[in-house]
Order: structure tokens, then sequence, then C-alpha cells
């Protein structure tokens, strides 16, 4: 057995150097000095920006919206459903997936009942993503791309099924809210 084993480690040892040679190549060949497949950009960020808290306080936010790119329509989103670029819906670092909030253009002063079901933006500055049919209908244009928004939760999930009211949670808003998704009034909690 010993015999063996000495008879088969230089081969190990030669597959092994190809293959420790092939991956240096690719790397040196893809104009990169890493190792293939890293990519140092994402992982540099990723350790300056650390994962944002949940927001499950229901205060209003102030901040820039901009509108999801054509290319996320049809994609799965965070919460599982597929971006429907006619939908309502949002994308939030910070708000829990599944709260309803009203998305107010500052500068217009149209709004818009949202449901966050995806997370981001990942720019820096930004509060909310839009789908593009709800930023047109609050007035964030393509040429313009990005406008300072008012973000008030009307519900926030929280763990265990609970819903809590937000900031805007008022009559009109709840009677919008729960045509767009049903809410358990039984687990409401008052803000």
């Amino acid at each position: 057995m010993a015999a063996m084993y000495k008879a088969r480690t230089p081969a190990i040892f030669r597959s092994t150097a190809i293959a420790v040679a092939s991956v240096a190549a690719i790397g040196c060949f893809a104009g990169s000095t890493e190792p293939a497949g890293i990519n140092t950009a994402t992982q540099s960020d990723a350790a300056q920006a650390p994962k944002p808290s949940p927001d499950t306080t229901g205060k209003e936010r102030i901040g820039k919206a901009s509108f999801y790119a054509n290319f996320f329509s049809g994609r799965k989103m965070a919460d599982g459903n597929i971006m429907d670029p006619h939908a309502n819906n949002a994308a939030s670092r910070t708000l829990p997936l599944g709260t309803i909030a009203r998305v107010t253009n500052l500068q217009s002063g149209r709004s818009a009942i949202v449901t966050i079901e995806d997370r981001g933006p990942y720019v820096h500055g930004r509060i909310v993503d839009l789908s593009p049919t709800t930023a047109q209908n609050i007035g964030i244009s393509r040429a313009q791309g990005i406008a300072t928004v008012a973000v008030s939760p009307i519900t926030v999930p929280l763990p265990g099924g609970r819903v809590k009211l937000g900031s805007a949670a008022t009559a009109e808003n709840l009677k919008v809210a729960s045509r767009a998704r049903k809410i358990k009034t039984a687990n409401v909690l008052r803000w």
C-alpha cells in the first residue's frame, strides 16, 4: 500500500500544479492580478457599507427616490414576487418587506401608496426605488431620474405576524392599504 501511494504522489502533485497554474493564467488573461472570479470592488464596498438595521419605527423618512431600470421587469424580487413595472411596488434597504407606505414627491406634491417588496437602492443617499409607473405617477420623469420624497409608512409588519401602524396611518390610507394587501386587524398595534 505504501509503495502504491509513493508511485501516485508525483502524478497528484503534477495535476494540482497544472490546475493552480491554469487558474492563475485565467486571472492574468482577464486583466486582473486577483484570482479569477473575485470582484474586489464589491468585496471592499460590502466591507465599508454595513447592512442597515430594519426600521420598524413607522416614522416618516425624507430622501432621494429613483426608479427601477427596465431590465428588472420580470425578475424575482426579495419577497419572491415577480417585478411588475406597472404595479405599485418599491424597494427599501431598511423598511421590512411587506411595509405599505405613502411616497410623496416633495417637488410636485403628488403621492402614491406602494408596497415594499424588494431590497435596494444600493446607491448612496437614496432611500427608495419605485416601479417606473409609480415614479411617473408622482412626477419623476426618466430625464430627471431622481427626486426628493417623503416615505411615510402606513403599516409595518413585525415579527410574529403583528402589524404596526405608521405615521401615515389615517383612515383613508388604511382603506387603500387594505385593498392593496389584506391587513389582519387583530394583529395591529398602535404607534
